[in-house]
């Protein structure tokens, strides 16, 4: 599937113009068309008026465009929702692909059987080994292998997977490619993950989130009012001397109510959650993708998020009274083993500053220390030979380093300690180096800050979003890459616990909260956010607990999920603002043309009324047809804006309010006075009316 909006189908490809056209029509199932009581309505007028020609007394002809008109709208909003849907079944038919059926070696009383990967339940276990397609989501309980997920990412790099910690989830699709596995299924039959991703980008269980129930209920309202006016325009025609047929009746009504918004409202809903998936972010529901555009605040991993997560050895700092160049040498020699980027980062530093080439690692007589969560440290021992006695260095945490110097009998110099201080205030992380029992000094790591976050955190500042920076580093560390990295507050040391009581004293404050998570104890954090999103490299409990997955598995994606979401809602406010704009319009455009004859003295044409038909229109055919006929054809001219979205911009609610009344709410009153005057040129230039 593709990562990028730019490999998306187009507006215009055939596959997708094709099918939309059939959708139209088949979408004209009352059962589909009550779902949106605005174009509900409209479709009633549309039948109501099409009887009308047949049992009229009237122009025929003029009650025949009308009703060509009204169901030409009813038919562009469905087109509208069906194109938006069609992007997606683009995309489900290549997830499709990818869920082939496949054979399961599922294990039962431990010898294997050959069964259908549709017949596997939750909780049974199957072997892959390499060339097998994984027939079933699930957790990897026993081995280690390389594992293709391009059917899924569109990603051709293979992951590891393995059994334990928070590489242990797999995918059903995906193809092992190395070694032998063994994974528990942890997903009931219909319910895995592509299965969930298939369903939500076709819009199959799209379920409307509450702001579109809540705007859906204001457009009920409104179409309700608009009725009752004409309700009430028909004994008052009469009264006035002039009459007003149904179906003019009823294309008056329709121009009024909010049919623009109303026939785009569910495009705009399945094209947020499309732009997501174009992103490789799949949302579990509507709501989540709306819940993105409403947060206000973000909880950020520094390593991988705001840092670049390799942290680069910079400086040497070396003890008083010791060689800066002995440090170096000590600390190439404690890393020649180190296969980590700040190990090899040393190495290169010590050749770099002093010309000290890198050892050979299998030097003779050396044994090299490990690094362990345990011991925190590393290093290298060699033994005592003829020509030089025995040498012991390590290197590691400065609390933990100085625990074993004192523990051995020698003294942790003053000047080291600060040393320690100033580099984890200036951001970096110190790694002190001893031979023996002496201190030989501090090797200073850099964890370098993204290029242009600083600025992204600004945009986000500007829209009211407040970003919260989450490491395990000391809190003067933490400090100084917050401030460089300009967030608006930290957490340093954070544990699973802090973060969960974070967030819950974020919503007890009556904000919005989102984040991102990995692994098993991200769990109940991803849960509580309102945004939570896992990574598609993070365990089966994260994926699960959060309402988005990342299926590039990189957390910075975050905040783009948060501009998808602010753009869904900016878009939908914008529409909604022409959409408004565009009825008082009509209404001041057609109302004055409709009674230009009220009153008017015996064998006039037009009475006083006539005088606020500003827009000249030719008649009050012209103008309800000509209304009608503007009416259907703005809802194709913003089929792309609401498939698209608005252009997003980082400003606040205050500034986006007045950019929407500006362009979206001025562009919807003037646009359909000119529209329907040319409109109304071209009929009367046509003799249509």
């Amino acid at each position: 599937m593709p990562s990028t909006e730019h490999n998306a189908p187009s507006l215009l490809d055939g596959s997708i113009i094709g099918p939309a056209i059939i959708g139209a029509f088949t979408k004209l199932d009352p059962r589909a068309l009550v779902r949106n009581p605005v174009m509900f309505v409209t479709a009633v007028g549309a039948v109501l008026t099409t009887i009308g020609i047949v049992t009229a007394d009237g122009d025929r002809g003029f009650i025949f465009q009308l009703a060509l008109w009204l169901w030409f709208t009813v038919l562009f909003a469905n087109f509208a929702e069906a194109v938006a849907e069609g992007r997606g079944k683009a995309q489900a038919e290549s997830l499709r692909r990818a869920r082939r059926e496949t054979t399961a070696r599922r294990l039962v009383n431990g010898r294997e059987e050959q069964v259908a990967a549709t017949l596997l339940q939750k909780g049974d276990t199957v072997v892959c080994e390499v060339g097998d397609i994984i027939p079933a989501d699930g957790e990897v309980i026993e081995g280690i292998a390389s594992v293709n997920e391009a059917a899924i990412t569109g990603e051709s790099a293979p992951v590891i997977r393995e059994a334990g910690g928070d590489r242990s989830a797999v995918t059903g699709g995906t193809t092992v490619i190395s070694d032998r596995i063994v994974v528990r299924v942890t997903m009931e039959r219909g319910a895995g993950f592509l299965d969930r991703m298939i369903a939500m980008v076709e819009g199959a269980r799209r379920q409307k989130t509450p702001n579109e129930i809540a705007l859906t209920i204001l457009l009920s309202a409104f179409t309700l009012i608009f009725l009752l006016v004409c309700v009430t325009l028909w004994p008052f025609g009469f009264y006035a001397g002039t009459s007003f047929s149904v179906p003019v009746l009823i294309a008056l009504l329709v121009c009024l109510i909010p049919t623009t918004i109303g026939g785009l409202l569910s495009a705009i809903g399945i094209s947020g959650i499309d732009r997501l998936i174009r992103r490789n972010v799949m949302a579990t529901s509507g709501r989540a993708v709306e819940a993105a555009g409403d947060v206000d605040v973000l909880l950020l991993d520094k390593t991988g998020t705001i840092t670049l997560g390799n942290r680069m050895a910079t400086e040497f700092h070396p003890a008083p009274g010791v060689a800066a160049e002995r440090l170096a040498d000590a600390a190439q020699l404690a890393s020649l083993a180190d296969e980590t980027p700040e190990g090899r980062s040393i190495v290169v530093l010590a050749k770099e500053k002093f010309n000290l080439r890198g050892r050979e690692v299998a030097e003779p007589h050396a044994v090299f220390v490990p690094f362990t969560a345990q011991t925190r440290m590393s290093g290298v021992d060699f033994p005592a030979l003829a020509d030089q006695p025995a040498r012991s260095i390590r290197k590691g945490a400065s609390d933990t380093i100085k625990a074993m110097v004192e523990r051995l009998g020698g003294q942790f110099p003053e000047a080291v300690t600060r040393s320690v201080d100033e580099v984890a205030r200036s951001g970096g992380t110190p790694l002190v180096v001893v031979e023996g029992r002496e201190v030989l000094g501090v090797v200073q790591l850099k964890d370098v800050v993204k290029g242009g976050i600083k600025d992204r955190f600004a945009q986000l500042r500007q829209m009211g979003i407040r970003t919260v920076m989450i490491t395990g580093d000391n809190p003067l560390t933490a400090a100084s890459i917050a401030a460089e990295a300009g967030v608006d507050d930290f957490m340093a040391e954070a544990t699973p616990e802090m973060k969960l009581e974070l967030i819950r004293r974020e919503q007890a404050g009556g904000h919005l909260v989102a984040m991102t998570g990995d692994g098993t104890n991200d769990a109940p954090a991803l849960a509580q956010a309102d945004v939570g999103v896992a990574m598609n490299t993070g365990t089966q409990a994260a994926r699960e607990a959060g309402n988005m997955v990342d299926l590039d598995s990189n957390p910075t994606k975050l905040m783009e999920i948060v501009e998808i979401g602010k753009q869904l809602i900016m878009t939908r406010g914008a529409l909604t603002t022409f959409s408004i704009g565009n009825d008082v319009a009509k209404y001041f455009a057609i109302l004055p043309a409709m009674f230009a004859a009220v009153y008017a003295a015996d064998g006039a044409t037009n009475g006083p009324l006539s005088a606020l038909n500003i827009m000249a229109l030719a008649s009050p055919q012209s103008a309800i047809l000509s209304a009608v006929i503007f009416n259907a054809l703005i809802i194709v001219v913003l089929i792309p804006i609401a498939l698209r979205g608005v252009a997003y911009r980082a400003i606040g609610a205050a500034a986006l309010l007045r950019r929407n009344l500006l362009i979206y709410g001025l562009g919807g009153v003037v646009a359909p006075f000119i529209g329907i005057k040319l409109i109304d040129l071209i009929l009367s230039a046509l003799h249509l009316v």
